[in-house]
């Protein structure tokens, strides 16, 4: 019993924990709705699209900047963005961008909101793309 108890206890605390991290790695992943209330929301901001080069120019959130997640200066470019702005970052389906987020945090970015899903998500959901 002494041993289930214990058992029970450390997992307990362990998922405590997990949970306890994920709300401090400073980057909200939102769906395109809550993407959207956010963005338009946010009067001084940096909307960061982490696409190819070739696929920014099939379409891409109004105001985007781009920094292509493949180039090796990607961390150095993230870098030279202005720490003090949220950053509305998205790429196509929502893998590059969760990883350029958490670089974001890393980098000492304290606002930053990730599109779940993407542009693809965006697009679906009948959001707006500028071409």
């Amino acid at each position: 019993m002494n041993r289930l108890l214990i058992k029970l206890l450390s997992f307990t605390l362990l998922l405590i924990i997990a949970v306890s991290c994920q709300g401090q790695s400073g980057a909200q992943v939102l769906n395109a709705n809550a993407f959207e209330t956010k963005l338009n929301a946010t009067p001084e901001k940096i909307v960061l699209d982490v696409r190819t080069t070739s696929e920014y120019n099939r379409g891409h959130l109004k105001n985007a900047v781009l920094v292509d997640y493949y180039q090796r200066d990607f961390s150095v470019q993230l870098a030279k963005l202005d720490k003090t702005k949220p950053v509305f970052v998205y790429c196509a389906s929502g893998v590059r961008s969760n990883s350029a987020a958490r670089e974001l945090v890393k980098l000492g970015f304290k606002q930053v909101y990730d599109l779940d899903g993407g542009l693809s998500a965006w697009a679906r959901a009948g959001k707006p793309v500028e071409k």
